[in-house]
């Protein structure tokens, strides 16, 4: 099926490769599609629903039915386009949507029973019996559903990301984007070109036409030639901009050459975030098909593509074709393949004026109204004035006109605007800002025209940088009226298809409308037109045409869905680039990580921190032996805990107080220099974001600190309050959590340690109080602060000393009896102290709810304060902290129980609260627990039911103050 003398690829390059098991031959600039079609390979593919037999429609990324899965194991990789799947050496693609085979699939049993498949079907046909949703409809659909499938395992490709910045981005090389991007690099622009094809050219390199007195293909070549000899030019094929973003950002997802991606270490595809300061947008327009019955046959095809895979690939899609269009491409398609010597049997024009003056079997006003095959299209019937022919045809190339590629310019909200004279829809002038729509994207279709536009949307873009262009004039090139007779569909029995990859029919589309899905938007999710992988770019225009005349409306009124990005589909792995296996979730080590691995602590994830459980020692064989054990420690004598994951916020500036007070609810400017002081953060809503305790070091030097979980949250809230809210102040922040190593000392043995570490003279801290110190010459901070309920430290050196110091701490606690305890025991005693962490403040509590109200300043404003002031928020019966103790049988008050009043019945109606955090406190002797319950700190001493239905719990507590163990906290302040 090759056509000597003809194509741009090498055909001193072959390449074999492999398709469902069969070896081909093909050549290096071949793709897939282009391949298979010059093996004489015309089925490809399966369609979603009815697993109707489908071969190539376009040569584009535009394809919707092409698709094919690539290698094996974790490399495997579903629903690539055929169309834009480069051919490379031992290259494996299968078929999917098929079982057993792509030939004989039993799944095509779907396509008999079509009657009972139409538009909405699933939404009519499950809703009875009810009981058969779960069991047999929802396991049958599930089971069906999708086209490809990933293969389950772990993919090890390497995939990137990057960021650049340019004066001006050209999006498409065809003749508008090369002359944009020329304008732009010879006025002295930072200039990058992207396309998402592998050669720069765009339907220059698919047409026979001359630009400058060369071939399109060769002119094209000529001008990337300049382009990249210049210093201040980027060209970047196998790019595809998916997306327009706020202040001149796009999306771009590169694809890497198939040698290049196989080497090793290399990546398959880099996401790219460009920032230009102007863009031209040359994108071109996809061809649209017609609707007509069995419109899906394999061998129908665009007939641009038709002439992209003669003139580009030289391959023939048949031996005997015929050409089916409303505009001039028909004539131009009929002339490229009779000069290719191949046989043409009819050219049907729907146009009525339309003459020819080829020497091909001429039908003027006539349409296509069947096709015949099943497996391949074997003759096309044609109904004229005078009645009904049928001609032999083993292709057929059909345009039913072109649709600008307007995506990008509604992916801001802009809404296209319908040309009449084109029959398509327009990108909207001004829809994003900054960007210049140029030649076919803006419905010029001649090539002299694209030229001309292209240098007008770079003058443009010129004159918004304030720069001038150079005059040089525009090469000779083709130039035509567009002519266009409007078909969308053609009228008769049977099925015509729009939405080729996921089966919509004309018939689903009127009958949305029938039952009142009138809106585009509607009949989009009614029907699934448009909402396949191919995002409906070939029928997604002509399916509204449909509904606008099952409407009686015109289809400016009708209207557009929304375009989404992205353009083409990306995957995740490239948008997520350096967030596989690990790099998902980081692992952070603190100082003394080897030192309680080698103490034998079991590590637990804080955040993405690695912290440790508990302590074992010798005849404890189970944590909570040990976790008592621990606990007890720090009461009785000193324990030593690493809370170096706490966030820490180095705050600076001369208005570094005032801006705390805008972000604190309570007063930080008045506190004194050596002194720190608690801290509640509220969000904007008015819930609470975060607590911690900042330090006062100096007039103008604050040391924030944050619990473990909201450290980053914490960082992006300062800044969006310095920059949102009060960019005038003078203040300055960064985080500093990874420079400081900070361990906590506690127990009443705890100044004990420390005086030994440091002297007494540094350790002679008032309670809340805070200072430089040095310890063996080393610059250190040290706190008197406590999380324990006990006297309490927490030293802090940089970060290289943590190991050393966390060995010394441990040393000479042990020395008194003392030692470190872990994550479980440090739960324990806040628990036992009533202090929250974040199973508390969870994001839907107030300061009030927990019983904090009282630090909400109403001497200043702060973010959050009047947004807690609503009176849904202030309200008396709001569930508030309080403190729990079983009393019944059952000693167990699990996290994530419900309460509910003694004697209510366990349901959502009579719910009560819920319990939040809970241990066994073996300073009480208890079972305790935190929780939320309405209007809580008035039912202390309440007898209330605790409910677990998943753990199977039911018990009674007494309801308490959240203080449980040293109520006035006498123990900390000693």
């Amino acid at each position: 099926m090759r056509i000597d003398g003809k194509g741009l690829i090498d055909r001193r390059k072959p390449i074999s490769f492999r398709f469902d098991g069969q070896r081909y031959d093909g050549f290096a600039g071949d793709t897939l599609a282009s391949a298979l079609l010059a093996n004489d390979i015309r089925l490809m593919g399966r369609s979603f629903k009815y697993h109707r037999p489908r071969g190539v429609l376009t040569a584009g990324s535009e394809e919707p039915n092409a698709l094919v899965t690539t290698g094996l194991g974790p490399a495997q990789e579903p629903n690539v386009r055929a169309t834009t799947l480069e051919l490379y050496e031992g290259l494996m693609a299968r078929s999917q949507n098929r079982w057993p085979s792509l030939g004989f699939d039993l799944m095509a049993v779907n396509d008999l029973a079509a009657p009972f498949l139409g538009a909405g079907f699933y939404y009519k046909t499950f809703m009875w019996p009810k009981a058969f949703w779960e069991k047999i409809y929802e396991p049958v659909i599930r089971n069906a559903a999708g086209l490809g499938a990933l293969s389950g395992e772990a993919n090890s490709d390497k995939y990137e990301k990057a960021f650049a910045h340019c004066d001006l981005l050209v999006i498409g090389a065809g003749p508008a984007g090369l002359w944009a991007a020329m304008e732009g690099a010879r006025a002295g622009l930072d200039v990058i070109l992207c396309d998402e094809d592998t050669q720069p050219g765009g339907r220059l390199n698919a047409e026979t036409e001359t630009v400058g007195g060369m071939a399109g293909a060769e002119w094209a070549a000529s001008v990337v030639a300049e382009l990249r000899a210049m210093g201040n030019v980027r060209i970047m094929t196998r790019t595809a901009v998916i997306g327009a973003y706020d202040g001149g950002t796009y999306g771009a997802l590169e694809r890497l050459a198939p040698e290049v991606a196989q080497r090793p270490g290399a990546a398959r595809e880099c996401f790219w975030r460009i920032t230009a300061g102007q863009a031209v947008l040359a994108a071109g327009a996809i061809e649209r098909p017609v609707a007509f019955r069995n419109n899906d046959r394999p061998g129908i095809m665009t007939a641009g593509a038709v002439r992209a895979y003669l003139n580009r690939w030289n391959v023939t899609a048949g031996r005997n074709i015929a050409v089916y269009g409303n505009t001039d491409e028909a004539h131009r398609s009929v002339r490229d393949l009779q000069a290719a010597g191949l046989h043409v049997s009819a050219l049907i024009d729907a146009r009525p004026h339309a003459t020819c003056d080829l020497d091909v079997p001429f039908f003027a006003g006539a349409e296509v109204s069947n096709a015949e095959g099943r497996q391949a299209l074997e003759a096309v019937e044609i109904r004229t004035a005078k009645g009904v022919e049928k001609i032999r045809a083993e292709c057929l190339a059909m345009s039913g006109g072109w649709n600008p590629n307007v995506h990008l310019t509604c992916h801001m909200g802009g809404r296209p605007v319908w040309d009449r004279d084109i029959a398509a829809f327009v990108p909207q002038p001004g829809a994003v800002p900054g960007l210049h729509v140029a030649g076919a994207a803006r419905g010029v279709f001649d090539t002299a025209g694209c030229l001309a536009d292209g240098r007008r949307a770079a003058r443009a873009a010129l004159e918004a940088l304030g720069r001038k262009a150079a005059e040089v004039d525009l090469p000779e090139a083709e130039t035509a009226r567009y002519d266009i007779w409007p078909v969308w569909a053609v009228p008769g029995k049977g099925r015509a298809w729009l939405d080729f990859q996921n089966d919509v029919t004309v018939k689903d589309v009127r009958q949305a409308a029938v039952e009142n899905f009138r809106s585009v938007e509607h009949m989009k999710r009614y029907t699934t037109q448009g909402m396949a992988t191919d995002q409906g770019k070939n029928s997604n225009v002509a399916a509204l045409a449909v509904l606008a005349d099952a409407t009686g409306r015109g289809i400016p009124e009708t209207g557009t869905t929304t375009f989404r990005p992205p353009f083409v589909p990306v995957s995740i792995a490239a948008l997520g680039a350096g967030a596989q296996g690990k790099g998902f979730a980081p692992q952070r080590f603190t100082t003394s990580h080897d030192a309680s691995v080698a103490r034998g602590a079991p590590m637990i994830e804080a955040g993405l921190w690695y912290r440790p459980s508990y302590f074992p020692q010798a005849g404890e064989t189970h944590w909570r032996q040990s976790c008592d054990r621990e606990v007890q420690m720090v009461r009785r004598a000193v324990g030593v805990s690493d809370v170096s994951t706490l966030g820490k916020i180095d705050i600076q500036g001369p208005d570094a107080g005032a801006f705390l007070d805008m972000v604190y609810t309570g007063m930080f400017s008045t506190l004194k220099e050596g002194r720190v002081r608690y801290g509640l953060m509220l969000r904007e809503d008015g819930y609470v974001m975060d607590d911690g305790t900042t330090a006062r070091m100096g007039a103008d030097h604050y040391v924030m600190t944050t619990t473990t979980a909201a450290a980053g949250q914490v960082m992006r809230h300062l800044d969006f309050v310095h920059q949102c809210l009060c960019p005038q102040m003078d203040v300055r922040f960064i985080s500093v959590t990874e420079q400081w190593a900070q361990f906590a000392v506690a127990g009443p043995k705890a100044r004990d340690l420390l005086t030994e570490l440091l002297g007494a003279d540094q350790v002679d801290l008032p309670f809340m109080g805070c200072g430089a110190v040095r310890i063996d010459e080393i610059d250190a901070r040290l706190f008197r602060i406590s999380f324990s309920g006990e006297a309490g430290y927490e030293i802090a050196v940089p970060a290289r000393y943590g190991a050393a110091l966390f060995e010394r701490l441990c040393e000479m606690a042990e020395a008194r009896d003392g030692g470190p305890y872990g994550m479980e025991a440090l739960n324990v005693l806040r628990i036992e102290k009533g202090f929250i962490t974040h199973a508390e403040i969870h994001g839907r509590v107030t300061a009030k709810d927990i019983g904090m109200g009282g630090m909400v300043s109403a001497k200043k404003d702060c973010v959050g304060k009047p947004m807690a002031a609503r009176p849904g928020l202030s309200e008396d019966l709001r569930e508030e902290l309080v403190g729990l103790r079983p009393l019944g049988e059952i000693k167990e008050l699990p996290a994530g129980a419900h309460l509910f009043d003694e004697g209510a019945e366990a349901m959502a109606e009579n719910d009560q609260g819920y319990v939040t955090s809970s241990c066994y406190s073996p300073s009480c002797e208890s079972v305790l627990a935190l929780g939320f319950l309405k209007n809580g700190r008035a039912r202390h001493g309440e007898r209330v039911r605790l409910v677990d239905h998943l753990r199977g719990v039911d018990t009674i507590c007494e309801v308490q103050d959240p203080v449980q163990f040293d109520a006035d906290g006498g123990r900390m302040r000693d």
